[in-house]
């Protein structure tokens, strides 16, 4: 299968290369030429299927050719060793759990997929990669997670200073040897425009193999489409319908793995773009222009951006037809204040403990249930463990959250990390003088 850039002007390429490049020589995202559509015996059947096995059928059609099927077999298995959940509210609403693995946040699917990937690809080739990350959140910890010594990687992770969690930023910043932590002085944007300019500027790329393991990579995006064909196994098992998907939204690579799966042939009712006040796609969704903006920093902050990054494969899933796109997904947004009320409530009337991002989502959901009177069920993504958010969720819910023991132990580790200003040519040269 060949891979082409949103942008038209860059040559198809492998799924392999395009997983080693990130960005597309001419500043597009990859996607796949055509999305294979499954057959229908393998939707059919798909109660009968275990995690791992929708992971290799929904990935094999993309690395035919570059990995042998025990290869990509391997890959899965010791990518998703860990559970994944799916919680049954009142009103036919459920919470898809993505929080079970090992940084407890959804982001460490794409990040285990992907890490599993670059080491085989390291293996066959001897090459060393340097991969760029931009992070809000949970991106950093679950791909420092899923990268920590893997044979010929080193991995470079940014985020803006004093505007992620605790749990997050030690997360991140403990491990060191081929995990390198950089605070930024600014925003998240600050931080992916950093990353998007070194992967365009000649010198680093002559001198350096750079990747990036962001949600502009496509083995991120794919993984992330496994869970939501595995929500409606799940569905199928229990004899539910088709469900709405309501996703918390940020740079929106979680809504395209969504989206993706649904291309693949996965019976879906409808999408439901969530957001903090940072509402550029819900504002577009509501029949206005797309018009990118300065992020504002929320309790929500994996979702604090301005310029989703993914929305450009959205239009490119939809051949650019915005009636098309707006007929799958609606859009919601929500303050800090209506966050905490949902956390709140949702706690007080089902005992359920949510992170903000899954609250925002959860609130959508009820919203959109309320408005079109849908009997459908409705599947929230839950993206990161309660604990991750403490210091929003305790004094709403009047008590501690316990922390699980595999969390404590990165609290009392030593931070390591280099605090630079959002300038790009003291980023390049941090760069090139580790290498």
């Amino acid at each position: 299968m060949e891979f082409i850039s949103t942008n038209g002007k860059a040559e198809p390429v492998s799924f392999l290369t395009a997983m080693r490049q990130g960005l597309a020589p001419d500043g597009g995202l990859y996607m796949p030429e055509e999305v294979p559509l499954l057959e229908q015996s393998f939707w059919k059947s798909i109660q009968s299927k275990s995690f791992s096995e929708i992971a290799l059928n929904m990935s094999r059609p993309f690395l035919s050719g570059e990995l042998s099927d025990s290869e990509l077999e391997s890959v899965v298995s010791d990518a998703f060793e860990f559970p994944v959940h799916i919680k049954h509210l009142p009103e036919n609403q459920y919470v898809l759990e993505l929080f079970h693995g090992p940084t407890l946040a959804f982001k460490d699917f794409g990040a285990r997929f992907m890490a599993r990937l670059f080491s085989e690809k390291a293996r066959k080739e001897q090459k060393k990669v340097t991969i760029l990350v931009a992070t809000s959140g949970d991106t950093g910890s679950a791909v420092a997670h899923g990268f920590y010594r893997v044979p010929g990687v080193d991995v470079c992770l940014l985020y803006p200073k004093g505007k992620v969690s605790r749990l997050q930023e030690m997360q991140m910043t403990t491990l060191g040897e081929n995990i390198t932590a950089m605070e930024v002085n600014g925003v998240f944007d600050d931080c992916q425009k950093l990353v998007k300019q070194a992967f365009m500027d000649k010198e680093l790329n002559r001198k350096l193999q750079l990747s990036s393991a962001n949600s502009i990579n496509i083995a991120r995006l794919l993984p992330q489409s496994f869970y939501y064909a595995y929500a409606y196994a799940e569905l199928t098992r229990q004899g539910k319908g088709s469900p709405v998907f309501s996703v918390p939204s940020g740079n929106f690579g979680n809504l395209t793995g969504g989206l993706l799966a649904m291309k693949m042939g996965m019976p879906v009712k409808h999408f439901i773009a969530a957001t903090n006040v940072n509402d550029v796609v819900p504002d577009y969704l509501r029949g206005n222009h797309f018009r990118p903006r300065a992020s504002k920093q929320t309790i929500s902050n994996a979702m604090d951006v301005g310029d989703p990054s993914n929305f450009v494969r959205i239009k490119h899933l939809f051949h650019h037809d915005d009636q098309q796109i707006r007929s799958r997904v609606s859009g919601y947004s929500y303050s800090d204040g209506e966050t905490r009320t949902t956390i709140k409530d949702t706690f007080q009337n089902s005992n359920y403990l949510m992170c903000p991002h899954t609250a925002i989502g959860y609130r959508a959901a009820r919203e959109y249930q309320k408005e079109k009177a849908d009997s459908s069920p409705f599947v929230t993504l839950a993206t990161a463990h309660p604990v991750k958010f403490r210091d929003v969720i305790e004094p709403e819910i009047g008590r501690k959250i316990g922390i699980p023991e595999r969390l404590k132990k990165w609290i009392s580790e030593e931070k390591k990390s280099i605090v630079m200003d959002s300038d790009f040519q003291t980023f390049k040269t941090i760069l090139l003088e580790k290498n």
